[in-house]
């Protein structure tokens, strides 16, 4: 999975529509190979965005858990750790 693609789901605050919207573009551009399409390609390209944007709203809205909801400044930090400690010399 593509690195920038982060989970949003069960988050308190939930996830905003900038970023579903920002995942699907990320999405699309890694399975199309195009970081910014041509202009004979971008109405496909954007049709895509919209569409997995869509899907994604209603997957994230359909989606039940027990779970309680996490922290994003927590994830973050944890998320921060695991790059120290991967990225130390």
């Amino acid at each position: 999975m593509c690195r920038n693609i982060r989970t949003l789901y069960n988050f308190d605050p939930p996830a905003t529509e900038e970023e579903v919207n920002a995942a699907a573009l990320q999405y699309v551009r890694k399975i199309s190979g195009f970081a910014k399409p041509s202009r004979a390609n971008q109405e496909a390209f954007a049709r895509a965005v919209a569409e997995v944007a869509s899907a994604s709203s209603r997957l994230l809205d359909e989606l039940r858990t027990n779970a309680p909801a996490k922290s994003r400044e927590a994830e973050a930090a944890k998320a921060r750790a695991r790059a120290a400690e991967r990225f130390a010399a």
